[in-house]
């Protein structure tokens, strides 16, 4: 019988495998697809004050909404170096494939591309809340229903749960980031400057 290694090693080593991939493009590349230039704050200034409605008042979960109700988080933020929290249905497997992901709050979808590799299809979301930026990102999905420079607002289908192309078994990694529009990097490292413990951060903001 096939030994199935757990969802969570499954994460770990195949994402650690991430900047080797062939198929994952360059720092640079990746940088080129988003739609701002990098620390263009003016941009999201801007953004932001003529489309208030726009602007976050508070934050829920990306599943099972509001409370992520019928899922569990298999690696939290921290655990082997982890940088984000993978979100699994509570039926394991691939149970949660094509399951809807939604957004954690209103914001600005600044990418929104398949980047192929461990990572797949990713999101990513920048919000503003309390005069302060943040970024929400969303990797590994099945589908994406948002594109590039929309709007969307809390609890909006923005795709669905997925294994990275069979990479994994189907869940969602979410990172939520204080430091926006840094390089995609590996999901895993000791030095967790610029990212925030989703699950505390979304807790700590509830509307």
């Amino acid at each position: 019988m096939k030994q199935l290694i757990p969802i969570a090693c499954l994460c770990f080593l195949s994402c650690q495998q991430i900047a080797n991939n062939k198929n994952t493009p360059t720092s640079e590349q990746r940088q080129q697809k988003t739609n701002v230039p990098k620390n263009s704050f003016v941009f999201f200034d801007s953004l932001f004050t003529n489309q208030p409605t726009y602007i976050a008042s508070g934050f829920d979960f990306p599943i099972g909404k509001p409370n992520a109700n019928g899922y569990y988080n298999a690696q939290k933020f921290t655990v082997n170096d982890h940088l984000g929290d993978d979100w699994n249905g509570k039926g394991g497997g691939n149970t949660d494939l094509g399951d809807p992901i939604y957004s954690i709050g209103n914001g600005y979808v600044n990418f929104a591309e398949d980047i192929e590799g461990g990572w797949g299809n990713v999101i990513r979301i920048i919000h503003k809340y309390k005069g302060n930026y943040y970024e929400s990102l969303y990797a590994h999905c099945d589908t994406i229903s948002v594109k590039n420079g929309s709007f969307v607002t809390k609890g909006t289908q923005i795709g669905t749960i997925g294994n990275a192309h069979g990479t994994y078994y189907a869940h969602l990694h979410l990172e939520i980031r204080d430091s926006i529009l840094m390089d995609i990097g590996g999901g895993y490292s000791k030095n967790t400057t610029g990212y925030l413990d989703p699950t505390k951060f979304i807790n700590s903001n509830r509307n």
